[in-house]
């Protein structure tokens, strides 16, 4: 056998085990996402995947300091909850985890700015991101994302997903879920939030990490609008 010939058959065995090793690493991920959100029906995440990067970065920070603590649905004000769906996901007692008709609007924004800055994910999408990916990686975690939201709507109830939702994602420089928002900021806790304070800290979700809720003054009418406007 000539010496090309033994190549190409090196380069196809290599391109096999290569394919071997993606099907075993991207099945033990599912399989490891679908494991976790059946395990959190039943119990609170104690970190999220965002949670653990946000450490990373900040490894050799020592003025880094880390505020989570998860409380469930009922001790989250009503308010509270009524403007995060207002301003993150008007759709989402009504979608399977991809609201559709919010993807055109958001694409077609884009394509008339001429640039990306509207993304149109979901509550589960966000979730989802926040509990097993990270902030980077684009387009690719978006296709993730895609995957991922339809299989957490299948496996949680929508009460779970907001409450697991409104408990993980980030509302500042190390503040995660909305109990330690609310006492960062307003110094009172989650049930206390007033439906101003709580448009105000939904306002911030967008930019987390450079946002607060004192300055957020237009958009929080915006989200007190939209409110009023779903009958909340």
């Amino acid at each position: 056998m000539s010496k090309v010939w033994q190549r190409c058959f090196g380069w196809v065995r290599y391109w096999r085990l290569f394919g071997a090793l993606a099907v075993v690493t991207v099945g033990s991920f599912y399989a490891f996402v679908g494991f976790s959100l059946v395990w959190l029906d039943f119990f609170d995440p104690p970190t999220s995947a965002l949670q653990v990067q946000r450490r990373w970065e900040r490894l050799i920070d020592p003025s880094y300091r880390k505020q989570y603590s998860f409380v469930p649905l009922e001790r989250i004000s009503e308010h509270l909850q009524h403007a995060v769906i207002a301003a993150e996901d008007g759709r989402f007692y009504e979608h399977g985890g991809i609201d559709w008709d919010e993807l055109q609007n958001a694409m077609e924004a884009n394509l008339e700015r001429g640039r990306f800055w509207r993304g149109g994910s979901t509550i589960s999408q966000q979730l989802v991101k926040n509990l097993f990916l990270t902030s980077g990686f684009g387009f690719l975690r978006k296709g993730v994302e895609f995957t991922l939201a339809p299989l957490a709507e299948r496996m949680l109830s929508k009460e779970r997903i907001l409450e697991l939702y409104l408990n993980v994602i980030e509302w500042g420089d190390g503040v995660y879920g909305i109990e330690a928002a609310a006492r960062e900021y307003y110094g009172i806790s989650a049930a206390q939030l007033s439906r101003e304070q709580s448009a105000r800290l939904a306002a911030c979700l967008p930019a987390p990490r450079t946002r607060r809720p004192g300055r957020m003054h237009r958009y929080s009418r915006e989200i007190l609008r939209r409110m009023e406007t779903q009958g909340w």
